[in-house]
């Protein structure tokens, strides 16, 4: 809905283990936690199409209230204003996820750091590795020197060339 990603009020209410009318009174009561981008009343146009497109939903066909879609913010933040069972889970466990986040953040950070260590590392290596190579090829390269004959040459003397 409106290019957000969105649960209307009955599923949540219904995940968190109240009833639709108890989750929209502590919404109300609540007013201030619930800024538009967290949560919004459909429109009648709205409220039909989802109707048509949601077979779970037939049952809000002939309700005289427009539901409330909560976005993925709006929906953690009913989980705090409510005291279910579910719902507090459900917030332990969002604090528990944002922690391991910022845990998994600051150990990737580290790896960085090495693995940046370690191509500096690389880099001056393949200089020197490259340094022995070229003096291996200098003691390799055998055009440069005349070759010697082998042999003795009338009477035992020695051929040099």
């Amino acid at each position: 809905m409106r290019e957000e990603k969105v649960i209307l009020d009955s599923d949540l209410a219904e995940f968190y283990g109240i009833g639709t009318k108890r989750l929209n009174e502590q919404v109300k009561r609540n007013r201030s936690r619930f800024p538009g981008d967290f949560m919004f009343q459909l429109t009648l146009a709205e409220k039909a199409e989802v109707v048509a497109n949601c077979d779970h939903l037939a049952r809000l066909k002939f309700s005289k209230s427009l539901p409330f879609a909560f976005t993925e913010h709006g929906a953690l933040m009913a989980a705090n204003v409510l005291s279910s069972p579910q719902a507090i889970e459900a917030s332990v466990l969002v604090v528990r996820t944002f922690v391991h986040l910022r845990q998994m953040q600051a150990t990737s950070s580290e790896v960085a750091a090495r693995l940046t260590a370690v191509e500096q590392q690389l880099v001056g290596h393949d200089a020197r590795i490259a340094s022995i190579i070229e003096m291996l090829r200098q003691l390799t390269n055998t055009g440069a020197m005349p070759k010697r004959r082998i042999g003795f040459g009338p009477f035992g003397q020695k051929i040099e060339s």
